[in-house]
């Protein structure tokens, strides 16, 4: 399924996709700016419909049961770390929500899993970093965590950190605006005038306001599946081959059941998934992607290159951030001397 990738760099994808319905759409914004549109140098407006960062989000959310933080029922035996949270709050999450992964500081300032993770990578400050022994051992925590990069800014001083080996993104191209707009009506009382008693903020009333979408033809989604850098690792065959599939198995599987970007930007493959590599590469559909993947967990488990048990538990006390204002709260209320 995958010696043709044996000699690429990297397998570069492109996906069209089209608006679900109609041809409007709203792209991803960000704050003082709103909306990325940016001209080529030949004159053409583009429009980032989604950034990197999200894209990998999404990909990360594919391997999630349901909103997560739990591993998806059909990846079971796939490592990652789990954590229940005490103190001001009692909830589990994982290295496959987290933000951060396995460099959450739920995780990684945990003794527990902090000194066997230190010692397998041989990691220590004023020592040169051995790259090959950090990805193994990472393959071994959370396989995830290799594929979507991770920056131990929370570990010791902060050197260890691996690139992506999947990205991805969303662009439009031939950009217009498509300016609408709306009101959110108050029939009781248009002008807001009538508030309840323990909320007196400006919500009520009719309040009008603007919307702007775009059209765009066309959309494309971009996937750069890095090879060499994976190769550059030194895994062994069985871990490498594993993350390959898991890493297009998520491509997959966005394409298919994550192209709901927001309730506005509702979006469908248009043809299919193709590569841009020098020699021509067919990615294989989801579900022989998924049989590859389960496949390369029990080859992995197997050959004793994921941690025992899978799941690696943890529990890690928190304690709540005191403000100004709760320190100034906490000596008015002092019992007087």
């Amino acid at each position: 399924m995958f010696n043709a990738l044996s000699n690429l760099p990297r397998l570069l994808l492109q996906q069209e996709l089209r608006p679900m319905q109609g041809e409007r759409f709203q792209p991803t914004g960000f704050a003082d700016l709103g909306a990325a549109i940016y001209e080529t140098a030949s004159g053409q407006r583009r429009l980032l419909v989604e950034s990197a960062q999200s894209v990998a989000n999404r990909m990360e959310a594919a391997c999630l049961d349901g909103g997560g933080p739990e591993i998806l029922p059909d990846l079971n035996g796939l490592p990652y770390v789990r954590v229940r949270l005490t103190g001001p709050v009692d909830t589990v999450t994982t290295s496959l929500s987290e933000a951060h992964r396995i460099n959450s500081p739920y995780i990684v300032t945990n003794k527990v899993f902090q000194a066997p993770f230190l010692q397998s990578t041989g990691y220590a400050k004023g020592k040169p970093l051995d790259w090959p022994k950090i990805a193994n051992t990472i393959f071994r925590y959370d396989p995830n965590s290799i594929i979507h990069g991770i920056f131990m800014a929370n570990l010791l001083d902060g050197r260890m950190r691996l690139s992506r080996v999947l990205s991805g993104f969303i662009e439009a191209e031939n950009v217009r605006e498509a300016a609408s707009g709306g009101v959110k009506n108050n029939a009781l009382d248009p002008k807001g005038e009538i508030r309840a008693k323990n909320h007196d903020k400006n919500v009520y009333g009719n309040v009008p306001y603007q919307r702007m979408e775009y059209t765009a033809a066309p959309i494309v989604a971009y996937f750069n599946l890095d090879l060499a850098l994976l190769r550059s690792y030194k895994l062994p065959d069985a871990a490498t081959a594993l993350l390959q599939a898991l890493a297009l198995f998520k491509v997959r599987r966005f394409l298919n059941q994550g192209l709901r970007l927001r309730t506005a930007c509702d979006l469908r493959p248009a043809g299919d998934l193709n590569s841009d590599s020098s020699a021509a590469y067919v990615v294989p559909p989801e579900a022989d992607l998924l049989a590859a993947v389960q496949e390369g967990i029990v080859a992995c488990t197997q050959g004793g290159l994921f941690a025992e048990p899978c799941v690696t538990e943890l529990i890690t006390e928190c304690v709540e951030k005191v403000t100004d204002d709760k320190e100034k709260k906490h000596v008015e209320e002092a019992p007087a001397a």
